[in-house]
């Protein structure tokens, strides 16, 4: 499997051969809420769209970079505020004082445990900040009788129920909505209220394998293989004990986000205003934890270093859709899409567009690329299949969220099972039915929304 950027530069040669062979067309729109939607029964082919080049797919990431700078730099503020968070150990104090808390109460301990972990991943957007975690709860899981696959378990399943049951994430979230010319944080009662429901079903998963291991260690996926530290290593003990500054640390955080979520309700805020409320968090975050300005400068660079990837990854991703733009091809596409998932009705299409980000997320791990690459597509193919651009949305969380879990394409997850000695195809066979599970039941979501409407 080629790098991602590499992979999407691939997707932008191929959506430059496209334009040479697939006719361009137009549908009318028109303005819907502010936004410009696509008319239904109005697509027609033209004949008058230029021929690209090469040298005009070399153009086009410039560009591209350029169509998607407030998203890329919303990124870095973001990555070096959650870094400046990192560095005065809240994270690592909340979580510590949780597992010592829990430790002698296993069923209690997977279901708090999978939903700290999935709340966090659905406000904050935090993935990698849970690899540290994998000693630790690796060594208190073995401490009651279970295995280290239940504690990988345990913070996979809490970080993809999070992504795709997500209500703030600004990966994901922010990303999508933009694109999709919604709200920002539109909606999210609803992805918050169906939080609860998906980390149920990751927690019977996880806990019925545990009682299993309980009962008989030989039923342990890993009971063969060498555990990957001593159990005397990773003590709680080691974690910092958590303080008043952390607690007020997380109430900043949880207020600077209601502000961001009253702003855009009632102010009309966007990026600009988010990412200055976020600055806003990191300044006061650093004062309360004590860290100088030099020291708050050096772990915000280093957060913000943390997200270049992502960053190239969306510039690059914005490039596909703007060669189909540039070449007219974009609602041709959407239109051949739409003729299929037409026939068998808006209910069984919004599962399909579901299902079709699951696969397309092996190829686009990441969240931010992968609505770069998608929701210029799903967005108009929404307004075709008569369903509001929140169920393209909540399509793609879906997708991108649950199958994070068990594409070895994610870097997250495969520095994860590293960090515990896990094999690949050992955790296939105890994530892949936990996937399916979520995805059948994100399947009854989208159901029930469309038939409700979800706007």
């Amino acid at each position: 499997m080629p790098h991602t950027l590499a992979l999407l530069f691939f997707l932008m040669v191929g959506a430059l051969a496209l334009t040479w062979v697939v006719p361009s067309g137009a549908f009318d729109t028109e303005m819907v809420n502010g936004r410009e939607a696509v008319v239904p029964g109005t697509f027609e082919l033209g004949t008058d769209a230029d021929t690209l080049t090469p040298v005009d797919l070399f153009t086009a990431i410039p560009q591209a970079f350029a169509d998607s700078q407030n998203i890329i730099f919303f990124l870095f503020i973001i990555g070096g505020v959650l870094a400046v968070i990192r560095e005065t150990s809240t994270i690592d104090a909340l979580l510590g004082r949780l597992l010592d808390a829990l430790g002698g109460q296993p069923g209690l301990l997977i279901f708090i445990t999978i939903f700290v972990f999935a709340l966090t991943s659905s406000i904050m957007g935090a993935s990698a900040e849970y690899i540290p975690f994998v000693l630790i709860l690796a060594a208190l899981c073995r401490t009651m009788k279970m295995d280290t696959m239940t504690a990988v378990g345990i913070i996979v399943a809490g970080y993809g129920i999070g992504y795709g049951a997500a209500a703030f994430n600004q990966y994901t979230v922010v990303v999508a909505q933009g694109i999709a010319g919604l709200e920002t944080y539109s909606g999210w009662p609803v992805r918050m209220a169906l939080l609860l429901p998906f980390v149920g079903v990751g927690t019977h998963h996880v806990y019925h394998y545990a009682r299993q291991v309980q009962a008989n260690p030989a039923a342990s996926l890993v009971s063969d293989l060498a555990m990957p530290v001593e159990e005397e290593d990773t003590d709680t003990a080691s974690y910092p004990a958590l303080q008043w500054t952390h607690i007020a640390i997380m109430v900043s955080f949880l207020v600077a986000l209601g502000t961001a979520v009253w702003g855009i309700a009632t102010q009309g805020w966007y990026l600009t205003e988010l990412g200055a409320a976020f600055l806003i968090l990191g300044v006061v975050t650093a004062a309360i934890g004590r860290l100088g300005p030099s020291l708050m400068a050096k772990e915000f660079v280093v957060g913000a270093k943390e997200l270049t990837e992502t960053a190239l990854l969306v510039g690059i991703a914005r490039g596909i859709a703007l060669i189909m733009e540039e070449g007219e091809i974009l609602h041709t596409i959407v239109y051949a899409l739409s003729v299929p998932l037409d026939a068998v009705g808006p209910e069984v299409a919004g599962v399909g567009m579901m299902g079709m980000q699951a696969v397309i997320n092996l190829f686009v791990p990441s969240g931010s690329g992968q609505a770069f690459v998608t929701m210029p597509l799903l967005a108009p193919l929404s307004d075709l299949l008569g369903m509001s651009r929140q169920i393209a949305v909540q399509a793609f969380l879906y997708g991108d969220g649950f199958a994070n879990m068990i594409v070895p394409t994610n870097a997250v997850l495969m520095g994860i099972l590293g960090m515990a000695g896990i094999p690949y195809d050992r955790w296939f066979r105890f994530c892949m039915p936990l996937v399916l599970k979520l995805l059948a039941l994100a399947a009854v979501c989208m159901v029930g929304m469309v038939m409700l409407g979800f706007a």
